[in-house]
């Protein structure tokens, strides 16, 4: 390793959502940190703040409620105090009130691009963490005592950075994950999401709406404004045309897939496609790496849980090498894997069975799971187990889920 590297404790590579949340947890320790990210935050074409909206669940505000910085993300959130299931075509469908679980509400939803403000408002406010941004990773070398990263800033100045340990936050496709060696299953569901705004002649009242159309799953998320926000899973071909076709033509496929319990839809907004994946690494450690949120599993959105479940990994990350005199010990990240392995591997199943039930088509299937709607709708611990799914599956819940700092 270079004697002339600039030293820190912890890299992370990647300051999208999950690594902005671990950045900022980290700086009320004594670790130095540093943040490197490719694409200038507040840019356009920051891919991790764009105009999608993120359902953060009651437990993802506990955590930013411990960081000090809830006020501000709640200030552009919209509450969800119902939600309503259902199979578009036949008599299955379950209801939820967050007022029946003693809960303001099961959630709130928020643009990616205001929870990317708040986030890095913060850090450069409190000014703990060095932000390197615009700055890309070149190259990543891990050895058993360090790891060393070659990093070039924007105008395409090189430097060295040797850390202790390197966090992956650098999504699904990770050059660190890559340079560690860690390989990754990639489950392609063969469906596309189509994300946009709508508005309808009656305001979102706070309801989400997850329905399973012929076409496929979508769901309706109630935004500030009483507008909405879609994300339409379509075959890609489907995708293509629904994304080609004009606002008219859009919305009125929209309305015929889903419905009219939003109301007559009248507007939509620009439109994107993202494909549809499970992507996980087959291990979570590495040699002085850890990963976290994307790098370490992609979801589907069905069940709108993959930004919870990451940011669960940083909060346990953050708490476990706090602690540490090296946070890149073989037994620190050892830990952490073993902590995080229940939750994430009940999320990913939980996600993935609810795609592959209710994309099922054949008559049995259908008829079962629209019985099982049913008896959810009058089954009182069923409805309380789901209004506790973003505090994770199993395990203890880490220090700042519990309103506790680090």
């Amino acid at each position: 390793m270079s004697a002339a590297a600039h030293g820190c404790d912890v890299a992370i590579v990647g300051g999208g959502m999950v690594g902005a949340s671990l950045a900022l947890a980290l700086q009320e320790t004594a670790l130095k940190v540093m943040l490197i990210e490719a694409v200038e935050p507040q840019s356009a074409a920051q891919p991790s703040f764009d105009d999608r909206t993120t359902a953060l669940g009651n437990g993802a505000r506990r955590i930013f409620e411990t960081l000090d910085i809830w006020p501000q993300i709640g200030a552009g959130a919209a509450a969800i105090r119902g939600i309503h299931v259902s199979d578009a075509g036949h008599f299955g469908f379950a209801r939820l009130q967050a007022a029946e679980h003693g809960l303001e509400a099961f959630g709130y939803t928020v643009s990616n691009r205001h929870i990317g403000s708040v986030l890095w408002r913060a850090l450069r406010a409190r000014a703990r963490v060095e932000l390197a941004s615009p700055a890309r990773v070149l190259e990543v070398q891990l050895a058993a005592d360090a790891a060393q990263l070659r990093i070039a800033d924007g105008s395409g100045a090189q430097r060295l950075v040797r850390a202790a340990l390197v966090v992956a936050a650098d999504g699904a496709q990770s050059l660190v994950k890559q340079a560690a060696g860690i390989a990754s299953s990639d489950d392609d569901y063969a469906q596309v999401a189509i994300v946009a705004n709508i508005s309808s002649d009656r305001a979102a009242r706070g309801i989400a709406y997850e329905r399973f159309a012929e076409s496929g799953p979508m769901a309706l998320l109630p935004l500030g404004d009483g507008s909405y926000t879609i994300v339409w899973t379509l075959m890609p071909d489907l995708a293509q045309a629904m994304q080609e076709c004009s606002p008219g033509q859009f919305c009125e496929q929209l309305q015929r897939a889903f419905g009219w319990r939003a109301g007559r839809i009248q507007q939509v907004g620009r439109r994107s496609s993202y494909r549809l994946a499970l992507v996980r690494a087959l291990e979570h450690t590495g040699e002085r790496v850890a990963l976290i949120g994307n790098a370490a599993q992609a979801l589907h959105p069905v069940a709108a849980q993959g930004f919870n479940l990451g940011l669960r990994d940083a909060a346990v990350l953050a708490e476990l090498i706090a602690a540490a005199s090296d946070p890149g010990a073989a037994s620190v990240l050892a830990q952490f894997a073993a902590r995080r392995a229940a939750d994430r591997r009940g999320m990913i199943a939980f996600t993935d069975t609810l795609v592959k039930l209710f994309g099922d088509r054949r008559a049995g299937a259908i008829a079962a799971r629209n019985l099982g709607l049913l008896l959810f709708d009058v089954t009182a611990p069923a409805k309380r187990a789901l209004a506790r799914l973003s505090f994770g599956f199993g395990g203890a819940l880490p220090r700042l889920s519990r309103g506790l700092r680090l």
